[in-house]
This record gives structure tokens, C-alpha cells and sequence, in this order.
């Protein structure tokens, strides 16, 4: 007996206590976390208020970031990190302290790294050799001339580089006639040109340098897609970025108009950008509605052309394969709703769970008040000292019976003073435990569940929804019939993203 009241006395003095969460706190400057590629980041992630905790950080593969335990953060992104086309990139990553009692507080940081444009890159050129009284004709080879972000060139060099008669085009063909004498001297006196690589539409310079000596290089005119091919396949979410290089053997001055014609209209005229007069760029991104449901792909066909001032008509084809792909942005909303319903449910769930077990730990202090009366009314009693003789006035008789006088012992059989007042003591004590277990069930599946599917990348795989029919399982625990609870009853308006993260510090909003 005295066990059981000690039991009983502990499940009522239980409390549910909430620590105070702690706070990531980050450097809070303006445009903090705005960077540009090779520029160098160094912050400390620090606690409000300070405690002693261990940090961690998530998603930093394949970034070079360095991020110690004590939350020093130190990254230098690489020029390659940022495509040239897309100029921005957006890096999250999940921040984490774990304090020594196992408490943890996360937060996602995104990171927007700027492109940063590097000048074009000039190496050792082979010797141009040339004939006598003939065009000779070099095309500087982006073998040897480059841009390591990917950007078109353009080049130039001053009159004064240049020997007389030579000329040197902006896609970087340089023609000239030598003359008899201008020949005869180069066999001991050979030139050295130099020259300016020009990238595109940035205007970063890199000076070249090109010998010649006595030969020839013939290059003919032509239209230059580069890359080189003639199909080309990509997705309805990828860019494709052609570099169209236009050459005269008239001149540049020769070239009068170039352009695109497409097989389908919905490639905006936009797509082809004059850089120079003899330097283009088609950049087109088709988008998710280009190929329709019913196709697996769609290969419109687009044709480049050039005019020169004689109306002379040089063209080239190309083919692009698009593939129809899923919508990753409607895809990645979609998930995080299921991910954010789902933590959602779950709290309504304890929600509900609590204010369940306050009633259940008053139904107990009445059940238990109502048997400590019942033992002072038999105490009160006392045990019974005599009878007294009472005379019960009749007309008719004069009768003489025993009346109970002093004290006596009154026994209300075994009936428990909580079976008076409706409740039984040993089925309140049983929801009270069903719900404790209920309560840190729904609680560790939500943790686990928020935290392996904070970022959206984790969301696409095929475990996410196996995931969420567990977790659903534990909101649907038949135990929750026996608490008289509807699983399904819903307040989601006055639920937020800041509600969410007080009952599960792993969760993550990220959607895009």
C-alpha cells in the first residue's frame, strides 16, 4: 500500500520541463554571407547565451569549407564553383551545437557566391609560317589563347605591332601578304606580334605574343559553332550556351548582318546576343512547359546564317534534342508540404497528448481527495464502547429497542472511495502511463523525421515516403482510441515554421 501511494505521489509531481533552447548567433553585417569566388570568408558561430557545445555543419561536400568543433568557419570558394551564365549560385548549409546534456539547436544558412571573371589566358603560340606574295592566314588556337571561365574572346592588336598589310580580326585571324622584301628579311629577322585577348561580355585583357617565320597557314571562312557539333541533347532545366564565331576573307568590315531562324517559335529571338561584330552567343534555356506531357522529347531545329554587304548567304545547322524532365521546383514544394504536414500533425498530436495528461493528472488528485475523506468518516467512527436502551413512544405498545451509542466502527464494504465518485484510480494510472509512452514515441519519430529530411536534396529520395508511412503508424497508434484522442483533429492556422522548430530543433524550411 505504501509503495503504491509513493508511485502515486511521484506520477502526480511529474512535470514535463522544457529547457530554454539556445541560439546560433552569426556575424549580422549586411550582405554577410554574400561572397565572390576565390574571396575568402572566415566567422565564428557563437551560443546565445554562451554555454559550452560542440558545432557541426552539414552539405559542405565537395565545397572545401573548414569548420572546426569551437564553430570557426573558414571558406574560399574556387572560381569554378559559380557557372559564368547563371552569375550566382546559393549554397545552404545546416549549422549545428550540441550541448554535453544532448540538446541540440540547427540552423540553415544560405550562402549566395558571385561569380567572378578571370582574364583570358595566353600561352606559348606555335610559329606562324608564311609564303611569299600569298594571303596567309592564322587562326590563334583557343588550344593556346583561352578563358578558364568559359567566356568568348575577342582580339585586337595596335597598328604599330602589326608589319604592313597585316591584319589582325576580333575572333583572332591574323592575314597578311608579305611582300618580296617584307619575306626575305623574315628569314633572318623573324616577327614577333603582339597581341590582345579581349573575353567577353566583361572586357578583361591578356597580352599574347605570335612569331612569324617563312611559311604559310591557309584558314577558309566559315561559320564556328563551338562546341562542335551538330545535335545537341539536354533537359527542359538546363541552359545550352553556343559561341558562334563568324569569319570574312573580305574583312570585318565585310560582314553586314548574322542571325538565327528556329523550327520552333518558341525560342525567343532574345537567345542570340551580338558580343562583337563578328563574335555571337545563343543561350536559351527551353523551360519545364517546352515538351509536352504526351512526348518523352522535342528536336527543333535552328539554322545560323551571316550576310556579308554582297548579300553572299553562309548558314549552318544545328539540332537540340530537349528531354522532357520533372519539375524539380514543383517537385521540391510538394515535398516539403508533406515533409512540414506531417511535423505538423505530430504536433497537434502532443498537443493534444498534453492537454489530455492535465486532465488525466487532475482525475487522479480528485480520485485520491475523494479516498482521503473516506478514511477520516471511518476513523470518526471509532469502534463501538455500548448500547444504550431507547423507548419508542407507541399508544397502542410501549416497546423498548437498542440504539448504537458511543462510538462504533462503520464499513462501507469494499468498495474504494474513487469507484463512489465514477473513476477508478487503477485505469486513470493506466492512460497516464499510455500516454507518457504515447508522448515520446510521436516525439522521437517527429526528431528523427525532421532532421533526416531538413535539406530538400534528402526529400528526393525514394526512402522519404517510406519514412512518413512510419511516422504516420506512430500518429495512428490504436493506444490513442484508449485516450479518447482524434488524431486527425487539426488546428494547422496557428501552427508556424517557429512553432515547428520549438517542438523539433532539426527542422529545416528549406524549399527552394
Amino acid at each position: 500500500m505504501k509503495r503504491t501511494i509513493f508511485l502515486s505521489l511521484c506520477l502526480i509531481s511529474t512535470t514535463i520541463v522544457y529547457a530554454q533552447n539556445i541560439q546560433l548567433i552569426f556575424p549580422d553585417s549586411v550582405g554577410w554571407n554574400v561572397l565572390n569566388e576565390n574571396q575568402e570568408l572566415n566567422f565564428r558561430v557563437k551560443t546565445r547565451p554562451e554555454v559550452k557545445a560542440r558545432f557541426s555543419i552539414e552539405g559542405t561536400e565537395g565545397l572545401g569549407i573548414q569548420f572546426d568543433s569551437l564553430g570557426n568557419f573558414s571558406w574560399k570558394p574556387s572560381f569554378d564553383l559559380v557557372d559564368r551564365v547563371a552569375k550566382t549560385k546559393d549554397i545552404s548549409l545546416i549549422f549545428q551545437a550540441a550541448q554535453p546534456d544532448g540538446k541540440r539547436e540547427r540552423k540553415t544558412i544560405s550562402f549566395i557566391v558571385k561569380h567572378v571573371n578571370r582574364p583570358p589566358v595566353a600561352e606559348e603560340l606555335p610559329v606562324l609560317y608564311v609564303k611569299q606574295g600569298k594571303e596567309n592566314s592564322y587562326q590563334i588556337s583557343a588550344d593556346y589563347v583561352y578563358d578558364e571561365d568559359g567566356d568568348p574572346m575577342s582580339f585586337r592588336s595596335p597598328q604599330t605591332q602589326l608589319p604592313e598589310g597585316a591584319a589582325l580580326s576580333s575572333q583572332g585571324q591574323f592575314t597578311w601578304t608579305p611582300s618580296r622584301t617584307q619575306f626575305a628579311n623574315l628569314k633572318n629577322n623573324p616577327l614577333t606580334i603582339e597581341f590582345i585577348a579581349q573575353d567577353q561580355p566583361d572586357k578583361a585583357e591578356t597580352k599574347g605574343k605570335l612569331r612569324i617565320a617563312q611559311t604559310q597557314l591557309d584558314l577558309p571562312s566559315e561559320i564556328q559553332i563551338l562546341p562542335i557539333d551538330t545535335l545537341f541533347s539536354i533537359k527542359e532545366d538546363e541552359t545550352l550556351n553556343l559561341k558562334i564565331y563568324i569569319s570574312d576573307p573580305n574583312g570585318d568590315d565585310n560582314v553586314r548582318s548574322a542571325g538565327f531562324i528556329a523550327s520552333d517559335k518558341r525560342i525567343p529571338a532574345a537567345s542570340f546576343k551580338e558580343n562583337t561584330q563578328l563574335l555571337y552567343e545563343f543561350t536559351w534555356t527551353p523551360g519545364y512547359e517546352f515538351v509536352d506531357d504526351a512526348q518523352t522529347s522535342l528536336t527543333p531545329e535552328i539554322t545560323f546564317f551571316v550576310l556579308d554587304k554582297s548579300n553572299n548567304r553562309t548558314q549552318k545547322k544545328v539540332k537540340i534534342k530537349v528531354a522532357d524532365t520533372e519539375n524539380m521546383i514543383k517537385k521540391d514544394a510538394h515535398l516539403f508540404s508533406k515533409y512540414r504536414g506531417n511535423l505538423i500533425d505530430a504536433i497537434v498530436l502532443l498537443q493534444q497528448i498534453d492537454a489530455n495528461q492535465k486532465k488525466l493528472n487532475q482525475d487522479y488528485k480528485k480520485a485520491k481527495k475523494g479516498k482521503k475523506n473516506r478514511s477520516i468518516v471511518n476513523a470518526s467512527l471509532g469502534a463501538v464502547t455500548g448500547f444504550t436502551p431507547i423507548i419508542v413512544d407507541d399508544p397502542n405498545s410501549a416497546k423498548a429497542v437498542s440504539g448504537v451509542g458511543g462510538t462504533t466502527v462503520l464499513t462501507l464494504g469494499t468498495l474504494e472511495a474513487t469507484e463512489v465518485i465514477g473513476r477508478s484510480k487503477e485505469n486513470i494510472l493506466e492512460k497516464i502511463k499510455i500516454s507518457i509512452d504515447l508522448r515520446n514515441k510521436i516525439q522521437s519519430t517527429g526528431d528523427d523525421f525532421a532532421r533526416k529530411y531538413a535539406l530538400k536534396v534528402n526529400r528526393r529520395s525514394p526512402e522519404f515516403d517510406k519514412d512518413i508511412e512510419k511516422m504516420r503508424a506512430a500518429l495512428n497508434d490504436q493506444r490513442i482510441v484508449l485516450l479518447e484522442l482524434d488524431a486527425y483533429n487539426k488546428n494547422v492556422n496557428k501552427i508556424d515554421d517557429k512553432d515547428i522548430r520549438r517542438v523539433f530543433l532539426d527542422y529545416g524550411d528549406e524549399t527552394k
